[in-house]
């Protein structure tokens, strides 16, 4: 028999979980941006990065390896390009500073890039994308993460599920969002899937002994297939080239994961903000995006089925979880029992 799941509104959400980030000694101002990336990507419909990663950094605080205290001083900063050294903090707050550096310096001179060293795991990556482009800003954010796929015909895993993000505005007001891991399914997702009992579908993990499986929990065990194959996981590399090495945070595979308390993260991150004032024009451009957009829903769907443009899907999830979302059982047990901890009242 399936469990009931119990809705809560959004802002409750934030406010609780906020709440408990505090008692963990987060400061306010970090511990708002944290429960607030979470609950965007629940309300997303990416529930793999949502309210699920509570207690994955509640650990990392725990064990030492996040730092509550993080200044994020910039290294080196010029009109269009900064370096921030994320000290080990949250990299939630580290995203939030680097993207909205980024943004202001394209404002000035038509471009941004921000790259973030010694981060931790950040979110969903669309959060940062989508803050540029409510500037009317055009944003591509490049992120590395614990190894969870081995290379093309490689035995070992080395790189991370490096996700590409990149979105434009639209004179429609929903911008286009494309934010997708280069592994075939986010890690996250089988992290859900085998916390719920489930399957998962042939084709996006590998057993610990290189056999394709649908055990969720003997995926964990094993590794992520890259998407499309030597093309993924050549995008992944040059992603984490792009992110963790252009950054000096770390090299290949040094990157520990967020459930990995053996050590700091070092995460790198790498955000790049584009004016299109400087171009076409803010009105020209957007206008644009959004005729191509009517040009690809005009096209006559395959099979009766039906088009979507990329973040259609979650925008659309977006306003349908606005007045309420449903946490699945496992995540609603799992975040009371992080209030537990901290002596924080349950969600009832």
């Amino acid at each position: 028999m399936t469990q009931e799941r119990k809705k809560f509104s959004p802002e409750r959400l934030r406010d609780f979980c906020a709440t408990i980030l505090e008692k963990a000694k987060a400061h306010p101002e970090d511990a708002a941006v944290v429960a607030d990336s979470m609950i965007y990507a629940d309300l997303r419909g990416v529930s793999s990065h949502g309210l699920t990663r509570l207690d994955a950094y509640l650990k990392r605080i725990e064990a030492g390896v996040l730092n509550r205290e993080a200044k994020m001083p910039l290294l080196r900063d010029s009109p269009a390009c900064a370096l921030m050294d994320a000290e080990n903090g949250f990299g939630q707050v580290a995203g939030v500073k680097a993207v909205d550096l980024a943004v202001c310096k394209a404002e000035s001179i038509g471009v941004g890039i921000v790259a973030v060293k010694n981060s931790n795991h950040f979110g969903v990556s669309a959060y940062y994308a989508v803050r540029a482009t409510r500037r009317n800003m055009a944003a591509i954010v490049f992120t590395n993460a614990g190894p969870a796929m081995v290379p093309f015909n490689g035995t070992e895993p080395l790189l991370g599920t490096n996700p590409f993000t990149a979105a434009v505005p639209s004179s429609t007001d929903v911008p286009m969002v494309l934010d997708m891991a280069t592994t075939q399914v986010a890690r996250g997702k089988v992290r859900r899937a085998a916390a719920a009992g489930n399957s998962i579908p042939l084709g996006w993990a590998v057993d610990k002994d290189g056999n394709p499986t649908t055990d969720a929990k003997a995926a964990l065990e094993g590794t992520l297939c890259p998407m499309g194959g030597p093309k993924g996981s050549g995008l992944s590399l040059m992603i984490d080239l792009f992110s963790g090495v252009l950054s000096g945070s770390c090299l290949t595979g040094d990157v520990k994961g967020v459930t990995d308390t053996s050590g700091v993260a070092r995460v790198g991150h790498l955000f790049i903000v584009i004016n299109p004032a400087f171009f076409s024009g803010t009105g020209k451009f957007m206008d644009d995006v959004e005729s191509v957009g009517q040009r690809i829903l005009g096209q006559r769907p395959a099979d009766g089925g039906r088009i979507y443009l990329p973040g259609e899907i979650e925008a659309e999830n977006e306003q349908a979880n606005a007045c309420g979302l449903a946490l699945a059982p496992d995540t609603f047990a799992q975040i009371n029992a992080c209030a537990a901890r901290y002596g924080v009242g349950p969600l009832e």
